[in-house]
């Protein structure tokens, strides 16, 4: 697939996410979701570990393989009648995968009730996209939080879909899309997941790696110093996932704020490592981190671009 292709693309499904946003209705995600759940609560029986984590391949081979192979087939079939029936079908399937302007609806909520000093309406906005808890959390606390999962769902919510898009076509943002989803409903290491949702974990930890990388790679350069570099291999690399260690670390020291500390889960309080290096977060960064990733998201298609041209 051509660089300008790639980028034309990029620019299609970029542009429908900043007019439409995330659709309100119909959203593939949310049937996915409830055929997930339901599949989960008939192979999630309870017995011994390697028959339930053997039922969690299926499960994931069951609700991934059919749609990525409808994808593949469907897109292959587009392509022979119109290619630009294909390019259109493209855009539609990246659009469906990014979820940059839903991310920052929901975030910029949080900055605007923490700045109005409303805790109480900033606990609940948090709570819309974290997987903590957060009915005691207090400024600072959410602020992490709101920033962690920014960071974090700038690799998993867009840069992710645009690299599997320029490697593997709608197919390979189909098959990130959906492990990233299952990922996050079935990715715990709870006693009701820790090995039915193995399978969707490691599946995740592999599609996200090299994206999660070249963000990284994005931040640490636009931290301009080394301490992107610093944090992104002295911390990232050692976060209990180096995927979203690495993002997070990078843009933290992209940002000169620190993040990690102790969070809650499920009633179960971890004290994780510090991430990033400078000052504590204040309600403005939630707004610089938004910046932070349209920079890197401008240098992305920028370089798919100047690629484009060349060859």
């Amino acid at each position: 697939m051509g660089a300008g292709l790639v980028a034309m693309v990029w620019g299609c499904a970029l542009l429908l996410d900043r007019v439409l946003g995330e659709p309100t209705r119909w959203h593939p995600l949310v049937g996915f979701g409830n055929v997930a759940k339901h599949i989960e609560s008939r192979l999630n029986i309870g017995a011994r570990p390697i028959t339930t984590r053997f039922y969690g391949v299926v499960g994931w081979s069951l609700l991934v393989c059919p749609p990525v192979l409808l994808i593949w087939v469907l897109r292959d079939y587009i392509d022979q009648l119109s290619p630009l029936s294909a390019l259109m079908f493209d855009c539609l399937v990246l659009y469906w995968a990014i979820g940059w302007r839903s991310l920052c609806e929901h975030i910029r909520p949080v900055g605007h009730a923490l700045s109005a000093g409303n805790i109480d309406e900033a606990r609940l906005k948090i709570s819309y996209i974290v997987s903590r808890d957060t009915a005691s959390l207090n400024d600072e606390q959410i602020l992490s939080a709101g920033l962690e999962t920014t960071l974090e769902n700038s690799s998993d919510a867009l840069f992710a879909s645009l690299f599997w898009y320029a490697l593997a076509g709608p197919a390979g943002v189909v098959l990130h899309r959906l492990s990233n989803t299952l990922d996050a409903m079935w990715g715990y290491k709870s006693a009701r997941y820790r090995y039915f949702g193995w399978c969707a974990a490691r599946s995740d930890d592999v599609f996200n790696f090299f994206p999660a990388q070249l963000t990284s790679f994005g931040f640490s350069v636009l931290a301009l110093s080394g301490r992107g570099f610093r944090c992104w291999f002295e911390q990232g690399w050692r976060w209990k996932s180096i995927n979203a260690g690495s993002v997070m670390a990078s843009g933290a020291a992209a940002l000169n704020i620190v993040l990690g500390g102790a969070a809650t889960y499920h009633g179960e309080t971890v004290v994780r490592p510090h991430l990033g290096c400078g000052h504590k977060p204040r309600a403005i960064d939630l707004e610089r981190s938004i910046r932070l990733i349209n920079r890197l998201l401008l240098l992305w298609v920028v370089g798919a671009v100047m690629l484009g041209l060349m060859v």
